[in-house]
C-alpha cells in the first residue's frame, strides 16, 4: 500500500465541542445526556500522536485510525463477555461512549514474563524478586517465557499526573479503591477478555503477551469496559512463528508495537534526561507501516485509509458538526 504520509491528525482541538480534555493521544469532549445515556456521553478522538517516555515523540500518519478501528474490532468481538462503553463511531478516528466514572485501578493482564521498564515483571524477576502484585512466580523462568497462568498486575490509576503504583488484590479492597464484589467482577472480566484475545490472536498467528484494561461504572452502577482494547498501544503482540527461536536464543521475539520508534530514540539519547532528537521522515514512515501491518495482522482485514476531505481534521470536523454547540 502506498501511504500518503502528509495526512496527519496531530490534534483534534475543536472549539465548538464542549468540555475538552486533551490527553497524550486522545482529545476528548463531554457531550450532553441522552435517553440512551442519561449519564452523558464521552467523545474520544484518537489523534496521530505517539507518546513514550512521558512525552510526545511525533505524529504518525494513520495511527489514530488504526487504533480506533482495532479497538472497534475487539469491542465487537468481546461484547458477549463484558459490556463496553461504545455507542457510535461517527468518524474513523472517533468513538462516542457512555460517560463513565472510571475506576481508580488500571488492570494489566500478563501471560508471559516480559517487559522492559524498571517496574516490569521481567526486570523485577531478573533482579531476584519472585513475589510481585500479590503473585509468587516460580524459579527457573526464562526471559519471555509463558507464565504458568495469566496473572493480573494492577496499579493505581493516577488521575492527577502522578505515577501509577503497583497494587495487590488485597490492597485494592483494603484501601477502598474497589469493593470486593467490584474487584471480583473486574478481575473476572479481565481474565476472560484476555483469554478471548489470546485465542483469537493465535488464530491469526500472533501471541497476545500482555494488555491493559480500564473499566468504569455507568449511572446504574454497572461495570463497563472503557477506553480501548487489545490495540498496539495498549497491548504487546509477538509474531508466533518467530517466538520459539527467540526464546531459545534469549532474544526479543518479533513484535508489532511502538518499540520500533522507542528503540530509535533510546539509541540516540537518554529520553528521560536529554532533549529528543527530531524523528526523521523514514522512521515516521516505518512506524506508520508497523501500525497498519499490526491492524491487518490482528483483524484479518485490509486497512482502508479514509482520505475524504482536504485534511483529517476537516473530515473529523464535518463528521462531528452535529454535536457542535
Amino acid at each position: 500500500m502506498s501511504l500518503d504520509l502528509t495526512r496527519v491528525l496531530p490534534h483534534a482541538r475543536i472549539a465548538e465541542l464542549p468540555n475538552p480534555y486533551f490527553g497524550k493521544v486522545r482529545d476528548c469532549y463531554d457531550l450532553p445526556p441522552t435517553d440512551a445515556a442519561p449519564e452523558g456521553q464521552r467523545l474520544l478522538i484518537s489523534s496521530d500522536r505517539i507518546s513514550a517516555f512521558d512525552q510526545i515523540l511525533a505524529s504518525i500518519p494513520w495511527k489514530g485510525q488504526v487504533l480506533t478501528q482495532t479497538a472497534r474490532y475487539w469491542f465487537d468481538a468481546t461484547a458477549d463477555i463484558c459490556p463496553n462503553h461504545v455507542m457510535a463511531y461517527p468518524d474513523p478516528n472517533a468513538v462516542i461512549g457512555r460517560r463513565l466514572q472510571i475506576l481508580p485501578v488500571e488492570v494489566v493482564v500478563r501471560g508471559y514474563l516480559a517487559g522492559t521498564t524498571s517496574t516490569s515483571i521481567l526486570t523485577q524477576y531478573k533482579a531476584g524478586k519472585r513475589e510481585m502484585y500479590g503473585h509468587v512466580l516460580p524459579d527457573g523462568l526464562r526471559d519471555n517465557e509463558a507464565l504458568p497462568q495469566a496473572i493480573i498486575t494492577p496499579t493505581s490509576k493516577a488521575f492527577d499526573g502522578g505515577h501509577d503504583e503497583p497494587l495487590t488484590a488485597e490492597e485494592i479492597v483494603s484501601q477502598g479503591l474497589l469493593t470486593q464484589a467490584q474487584w471480583d467482577e473486574v478481575s473476572g472480566y479481565a481474565l476472560a477478555l484476555f483469554a478471548r484475545g489470546q485465542k483469537m490472536a493465535a488464530e491469526r498467528g500472533l501471541i497476545l503477551v500482555d494488555t491493559k484494561y480500564e473499566f468504569g461504572t455507568d449511572a446504574q452502577g454497572r461495570i463497563l469496559l472503557a477506553d480501548e482494547i487489545h490495540t498496539p498501544d495498549s497491548s504487546r503482540y509477538w509474531i508466533a512463528s518467530g517466538y520459539q527461536e527467540a526464546l531459545e536464543n534469549g532474544t526479543r521475539p518479533p513484535s508489532f508495537d511502538k518499540d520500533v520508534i522507542r528503540s530509535w530514540v533510546v539509541a540516540r539519547c537518554d529520553p528521560y534526561k536529554d532533549p529528543l532528537p527530531e524523528i526523521p521522515p523514514e522512521m515516521i514512515a516505518q512506524t506508520a507501516q508497523v501500525y497498519i501491518d499490526a491492524f491487518e495482522a490482528i483483524t484479518g482485514q485490509s486497512f482502508r485509509p479514509d482520505s475524504s476531505a482536504a485534511t483529517p481534521l476537516d473530515r473529523v470536523r464535518a463528521n462531528l458538526a452535529h454535536w457542535f454547540a
